[in-house]
This record gives structure tokens, sequence and C-alpha cells, in this order.
């Protein structure tokens, strides 16, 4: 099959995912575990298959390929979650070691599966390495940043810089702020959606000066999420091509920002699949092969 992705927005040609049938298990299952994961309440498991539906019926829409993460006993709720456990490049996938130590089984669920659909492996994060991929963003095919959080740590960056030191120019870390803490989910990604190569939808307030700038000296426009947007996951913005994205409903102001910009805007209802487990439209997909 083809894969390779060192771009957050070409256009999404094939694309993995977990459906909750497989992730959340039953509701028994959810009532045992969420607290543990740490969602902000107990998601109905009827509702998220309703709305995964839906959102999976949108990206069938637009997307020619769709992969499913099978079950796995290595693997809990948030392996709904696709996009932290690996990376695709040109020359294969990257396995990353989450730093949520509850989800550090989901890579290897994730190699077994490459394993059958034929992607190679190009490398994985070893050891005392963390990085989770919501902290890795392709700014351009040779250009990556990788927040460093308590997700992602100095050991896991330096892997990474040394497994992608023939595909990258400039390997840019993004230190990121203690925000409400190492509990939270605070991604690099949490506070930036490229949504074309000059267009952006960020949440300034948690973002770093240095890189702020940087994106700005790039050429990349910026649009601002407020706070209240932010709160209900409106930075986390999936691009299916250049300035055709998806994003979680609600999101008013954020969605007519970028439709002002020229921006097709489709939208999916994630009260269960998302807000509850604080994972939007990018973290429920790893993209496998971009135009």
């Amino acid at each position: 099959m083809k894969y390779g992705c060192q771009s957050m927005v070409g256009k999404l040609e094939s694309v993995l995912i977990k459906h909750p049938k497989d992730a959340f298990i039953n509701q028994d299952h959810l009532r045992k575990h969420w607290e543990e994961y740490r969602y902000v309440s107990c998601p109905d498991y009827d509702k998220a298959l309703e709305e995964y539906e839906k959102f999976e019926r949108l990206l069938k829409e637009h997307v020619p390929n769709v992969h499913y993460l099978p079950r796995s006993d290595e693997a809990g709720l948030d392996s709904i979650y696709a996009h932290d456990s690996v990376k695709l490049t040109k020359q294969g996938a990257i396995l990353l070691k989450p730093g949520k130590w509850l989800r550090q089984g989901e890579p290897g669920a994730t190699e077994a599966y490459f394993s059958k659909i034929g992607v190679p492996i190009l490398g994985a994060i070893t050891g005392e390495g963390r990085v989770e991929g919501g902290d890795v963003v392709w700014l351009d095919e040779r250009t990556l940043a990788v927040g460093r959080g308590y997700r992602t740590n100095d050991e896991g960056i330096r892997q990474l810089r040394e497994i992608t030191k023939e595909l990258v120019d400039e390997f840019i870390v993004v230190q990121l702020p203690h925000g409400n803490g190492p509990d939270e989910c605070l991604h690099l990604m949490s506070i930036i959606s490229l949504v074309d190569r000059d267009l952006a939808v960020v949440y300034s307030e948690l973002m770093p000066v240095s890189f702020r700038e940087l994106l700005m000296e790039r050429g990349i426009k910026l649009i601002e999420v407020p706070k209240n947007e932010y709160d209900t996951l409106g930075s986390n913005v999936l691009a299916l091509a250049p300035r055709k994205c998806l994003m979680l409903t609600g999101n008013r102001e954020t969605k007519s920002m970028l439709e002002a910009e020229g921006a097709e805007v489709f939208e999916y209802e994630g009260e269960e699949i998302s807000l509850k487990g604080t994972g939007g439209p990018t973290c429920l997909t790893s993209p496998l092969y971009r135009l």
C-alpha cells in the first residue's frame, strides 16, 4: 500500500482510525476505566457509536482509504485516538512511545497491524524516550516541530531527531508550558492545527513567543481561537486537503474565521468521542498517506 505523510495539509488519501467498539468495548468497560484514563466524565457507549458513525461517514466522503486498528488487549480507551502511537514518513512508520503509561502498549498493537498491511517500520522510540504523536507537527515536508512537554521528553526528542535525520532539514523543539499540570493532555497539536501551508488555527495564550514568531516569519497566517472555543477543542482541526477541514461542531467563531480565509469546513458532533476524552479530529485520525 502507499504510505508517506510528511505534511499536515496535503490531500488525505489514506488514514488509520480505531472504532469505539474496539477501544471503548462496552459501557461496563467504560465505567471501570474512564477515571483512571482521566476522562472528563464517563462516555455513553451507545451515543459514542452514533457520533462515530457520522464522523466515519464524513471521513469516508473525503478520504479514499480508511484503515481500522483492531481490538487489542495491549490498548485501552485512549487507543481511539490513533494519532499518538505512530508517525508516518516517506521511508516508513516511526513507532512512538506515549508519555501516558496506560498507552504504552498501543505502538506494539499498531506495529502488528502494519505488518499485515505492508507498512515498513523506519524506527521506534525506546527505553526512557517518550514521544506522543500529538507533539509532532510537520511545518512542511522537510521541517519538523516537536513539542517538549509532559508527554514528550528530551530523550524521546533525541531519538526522533536521529531517526529523521535523513528526512528533515530543520528540526524545531518547542518548549510547551505547564498549563494545568502533568495530568492534562497538552500537546503541541493542542495549540496549532495547520489547515494549509500558509494558514494555521492557533491558541496563542499557550504558545511560546519564539514559536509564534517563527510561524509568522514563515508566512503562516494565524487564526486565533478564543478561550471558550479552545476549551471545546476549537484549535483541533483536521486538514482533509488544503483549506478543506474537519472540526468539532459548536466552535462557531473559529469556523467563521476559517471560512473567511476561504476554507471549506465540515463538522461532527463529538461530546462522547472527543470532548470527554479531550481528543479532537486530529487525535482520532492517524494519516498514512497524503498527496
